[in-house]
């Protein structure tokens, strides 16, 4: 900050927040005004005998510092300099009349006031010469010396630049505060819109597998009726399409639970997948618990990998591997090419977006998914942390 914006610059301006004070506080507040206000009253009418037409003057003194000085605290709220400067001269006026009119008490605390206010609530440079005009304004009618006058002026000047410090500081604490709450509802819409995403991801994907295997089992049936092949072999595809989608509707009714991590271990599940796969099964390392992001990701990859062995390669062999690591886990499925005679059209079915799939949510993860050919067959890599 430059020295011109130091000495122009009002004090705690721009505060997104008010302060909330408690019961306790506003009362004290309402206590302590009232206070001030029956001094200054009882002082002023204590000074002069007022009587008759002569009670008029030292009452509108006090409605129109009262007046003012309300008019100050809002212009100083909002900002607005001359008119905040226009409210001091007015009460510099007052000040003076009630002076000259023998309310003594009235004018002091006038002046008093108005120079622990003026360098509280106004820019600096502004602040300290309405000030200085008020203690000038306070000199020239108290007749004290000058050395009394400058320990008065350096009291007030001082009390009122450690007021204005404290609300400085406060007024950053609300600031601070207001971010804070501001990044925190940030932050719990992001983590809203993210778990919706992951909510969408993982029904999307429980319904790809099952609704692919379906296609699978009953493109299959297709055939078979085309080839005009025995009815019980048509009925067991169908029969298989049905468990598939009966599988679906109950991995779709747990997705809720499984984004909590309610499903059983990720070898347990991979291991009763490859069974009923056909496929051969290596565990490497001590199995773990794993979050349940990394989990999800592992069984649907490892649900869409076999999915897809059985849809492009029917009848091959499948080797499936579920690794261990330090601070990872990693799943390899690897499926040899289809066995001459294996109906090479049920590869048409399927959307093909199964892989793209997996690969999103393991980037997501901070992980990788490799997928490609390899020895004639085809090889699925995936590696998340864990």
């Amino acid at each position: 900050m430059s020295t011109l914006e130091r000495w122009t610059r009002w004090p705690a301006g721009g505060v997104p927040i008010r302060e909330h004070h408690s019961r306790a506080r506003l009362v004290l507040g309402f206590v302590g005004r009232f206070g001030l206000l029956s001094t200054v009253v009882f002082g002023t009418f204590a000074e002069q005998h007022y009587a008759g037409w002569r009670l008029l003057p030292p009452i509108l003194w006090i409605l129109t510092a009262t007046g003012l000085f309300t008019g100050w605290f809002f212009f100083c709220r909002a900002q607005r300099l001359w008119q905040a400067l226009g409210c001091a001269a007015g009460l510099l006026v007052v000040a003076g009349l009630a002076d000259d009119g023998g309310a003594k008490t009235l004018a002091s605390m006038i002046w008093y006031g108005l120079a622990v206010l003026a360098v509280i609530r106004l820019p600096l440079a502004a602040g300290l010469l309405t000030a200085a005009a008020a203690l000038a304004g306070y000199g020239l009618s108290s007749g004290e010396s000058l050395l009394v006058m400058l320990v008065v002026a350096g009291g007030l000047g001082l009390l009122g630049y450690l007021l204005r410090l404290d609300t400085q500081a406060r007024s950053a604490q609300r600031a601070l505060l207001a971010q804070e709450r501001a990044a925190q509802a940030a932050k719990a819409e992001s983590a809203a819109l993210a778990e919706r995403a992951r909510i969408a991801r993982e029904i999307h994907d429980v319904l790809a597998h099952s609704l692919s295997a379906q296609l699978v089992h009953l493109e299959a049936a297709r055939l078979m009726l085309d080839a005009g092949a025995e009815r019980a072999e048509v009925r067991e595809r169908v029969v298989a399409a049905r468990r598939m989608a009966q599988d679906g509707l109950a991995e779709t009714r747990q997705a809720l639970s499984a984004l909590r991590g309610e499903f059983a271990p990720v070898a347990e599940f991979v291991a009763e997948l490859a069974a009923q796969s056909g496929a051969e099964l290596t565990v490497d390392g001590v199995p773990r618990p794993v979050s349940a992001e990394a989990g999800l990701a592992v069984r649907r990859t490892a649900q869409e990998a076999l999915t897809n062995a059985r849809k492009h390669a029917p009848g091959g062999r499948v080797d499936v591997r579920l690794g261990y690591l330090d601070g990872s886990v990693e799943l390899t499925v690897r499926n040899s090419g289809a066995p001459r005679g294996a109906d090479p059209m049920l590869g048409d079915s399927g959307s093909g977006y199964g892989l793209l799939g997996m690969r999103e949510r393991a980037e997501l993860l901070g992980g990788e998914l490799l997928a490609g050919p390899e020895d004639g067959g085809w090889r699925v890599l995936l590696r998340v942390p864990a």
